[in-house]
């Protein structure tokens, strides 16, 4: 039963920590953040000068600059997930008579996801440049709230068109700007947020059918053994029937391995699918990810330091109207096709 209860406190947290993550993302202020601040002060005085300019410039590099370690560490637990799958689970189902259609179901969604996931990497968003700012300029009306017009970005010295935003970490501003992803090292906008949103619903599709054979094999394997007829003797020395908490701690210590990998594909998937229908709901709605965050209030463009309290709240309305939340949505199935089949920019016919 100890070890069961220390399983429980393991779920909870888990939990607790994916709730956190997604109630939390993208505010500026954080419990995780006020947590590292608070142990970074207290750390600081016992910790080499060189060792903290190491870690600051490592996480600066991680989260504030283009690279490709997140792609990595996202195809090594691909690997080690499938990895693990096709040397237990695969072998055991297919001596259940698990048809070869139902097994190759988390290839072939492996096999998509790859794709998709190229080209959410290799994808351009939408970068304005000065050859096409003029015709983007003319893709959104500004909606005098978030986005205003004639306003500049303060980096590419090019007029912002409505719905873009620059992204410090890729240093160029992004039609449509959702945000950017650091495990595909891309931004997300008008012509990648299509392929982001397929390859999510993908990636939970894989997690969720490898969990769903993986528990399947476990199923049969309990069914197999007779576990749920037997009885056992507890501490008192009673003779107790075989329960799913005697089930489950059975397992534990049969497929230590398989287990933990079920318990990983289950937490991702939940994850993934939370997200993925975030996702969903912004499309259907016709939002993005940056403007969603800007009409709660949590990401304001406009307040920076150097703007004057009067400008700022000229600017940015402290009780947003959220009746003009979706003033971007046309409709469902045509804010769907924006998503599928992004707009190009409106050039003008000479006279």
């Amino acid at each position: 039963m100890d070890f069961l209860t220390i399983f429980a406190v393991y779920v909870v947290v888990i939990l607790a920590c994916i709730v956190l993550v997604c109630k939390y993302s993208g505010q500026q202020q954080t419990p995780f953040g006020l947590i590292f601040n608070c142990i970074s002060r207290v750390t600081a005085p016992f910790i080499p000068e060189w060792l903290q300019r190491l870690s600051q410039r490592s996480l600066h590099s991680l989260f504030h600059q283009r690279n490709r370690i997140f792609i990595y560490l996202h195809l090594l637990l691909e690997l080690l997930a499938y990895g693990e799958f096709s040397y237990e689970v695969f072998g055991f189902c297919r001596d259940m008579d698990t048809t070869l259609t139902s097994l190759s179901v988390p290839y072939i969604l492996l096999a998509v996801k790859t794709y998709l996931f190229y080209l959410c990497v290799t994808t351009d968003p939408g970068t304005v440049t000065q050859a096409n700012v003029s015709g983007q300029l003319r893709i959104y009306p500004y909606d005098d709230r978030m986005f205003h017009p004639g306003v500049p970005c303060p980096t590419c010295q090019l007029v912002k068109p409505a719905r873009s935003k620059h992204c410090r970490v890729c240093d160029r501003c992004v039609q449509r700007f959702d945000h950017h992803c650091i495990w595909v090292n891309n931004c997300l906008g008008a012509r990648n947020t299509r392929y982001f949103l397929l390859y999510l619903m993908s990636l939970c599709a894989m997690a969720g059918s490898m969990a769903l054979l993986t528990a399947d094999m476990l199923l049969h394997a309990v069914l197999r053994s007779g576990l749920l007829r037997s009885s056992y003797v507890d501490e008192q020395g009673q003779r107790q029937q075989a329960g799913p908490l005697f089930v489950i701690q059975h397992l534990f210590l049969t497929f230590p391995r398989i287990v933990f990998m079920l318990g990983f594909l289950v937490f991702v998937c939940l994850l993934l699918a939370g997200y993925a229908l975030f996702h969903s709901y912004l499309a259907l709605v016709n939002q993005t990810s940056n403007e969603w965050y800007k009409s709660r209030g949590l990401v304001c463009q406009h307040c920076h330091p150097g703007n004057s309290a009067k400008s700022a709240d000229s600017l940015c309305d402290p009780a947003p109207n959220h009746s003009r939340r979706h003033f971007y949505s046309q409709g469902l199935w045509r804010n769907l096709g924006e998503i599928f089949f992004p707009l190009c920019p409106v050039h003008k016919k000479d006279n």
